[in-house]
């Protein structure tokens, strides 16, 4: 819900007091029985709740969806597989599914998107954790571009995009195997880099631990690791940090 245009509607007198206080019934939750959800999320933090759809019953997660949609105009669900979408979809018709990085997305039209923030990843295989990243930005409302397939083994493709990878507020670096992306990255821009491992490698990678405790043990400066494979958690930190340098080009 978004409680600031609510209250300039009663305001203006286009909505009336008692319906204004009919909307506000519910928070600061909605609780479904099997969920409780969060409708303050987005008056607290700037982002509404989003929906982490793996493992979720069939016979909630329709439901879940219709609300945050009903309450908020928009909804974000991460990790979807296509039956999930073909359930979602019966319920919100304009909803959109991305099979590479399992998101599903029902937005505003015309959205306002600001700032930069650049994704960039290893390998063709880091793709869908990076646009799992890319569509939540854009989701939480950022420019995103991306820099795909320039990896450290042929850091010639990663020092050709510098340029433009040096004007986001904050770079995202996606990689497997040993996870060197990131602190490459690190090493060449001035802003903020988040590094995500992904699970890509063979065995001795451990289905991504080498990449992460590479990415921990980084000597560059300014750089930050979220959990493997976890491209919402690197785009929502993006976006917090893209919103303050937004805030900051203002004054």
């Amino acid at each position: 819900m978004d409680v600031k245009k609510m209250l300039e509607e009663v305001r203006e007198g286009t909505l009336s007091v008692e319906e204004a206080a009919g909307r506000l019934e519910n928070l600061p939750y909605e609780d479904l029985g099997f969920a409780k959800l969060d409708l303050h999320r987005k008056l607290r933090s700037g982002f509404p709740e989003t929906v982490f759809c793996q493992g979720k019953p069939d016979e909630s997660l329709a439901a879940i969806f219709e609300t945050l949609y009903r309450e908020n105009g928009e909804v974000l669900g991460t990790r979807a597989s296509q039956a999930q979408y073909e359930l979602v979809r019966r319920a919100l018709p304009g909803i959109s599914y991305d099979p590479v990085s399992r998101i599903l997305r029902l937005e505003e039209k015309e959205k306002k998107r600001e700032g930069l923030v650049a994704v960039c990843t290893g390998g063709t295989a880091d793709i869908p954790v990076a646009e799992e990243a890319a569509q939540t930005a854009e989701f939480f409302g950022c420019h995103v571009e991306r820099h795909y397939d320039v990896g450290v083994a042929g850091i010639h493709r990663l020092l050709s995009r510098r340029e433009a990878i040096r004007r986001a507020n904050c770079v995202i670096a996606v990689a497997g195997m040993e996870g060197a992306l990131g602190t490459a990255v690190a090493g060449l821009v001035k802003n903020p880099v988040i590094a995500v491992p992904t699970s890509v490698g063979y065995g001795a990678s451990f289905h991504g631990l080498s990449a992460l405790l590479t990415m921990i043990n980084s000597c560059a400066n300014g750089i930050s690791v979220v959990n493997i494979d976890n491209g919402y958690g690197a785009a929502y930190l993006a976006a917090q940090i893209n919103r303050l340098a937004c805030r900051g080009q203002e004054h």
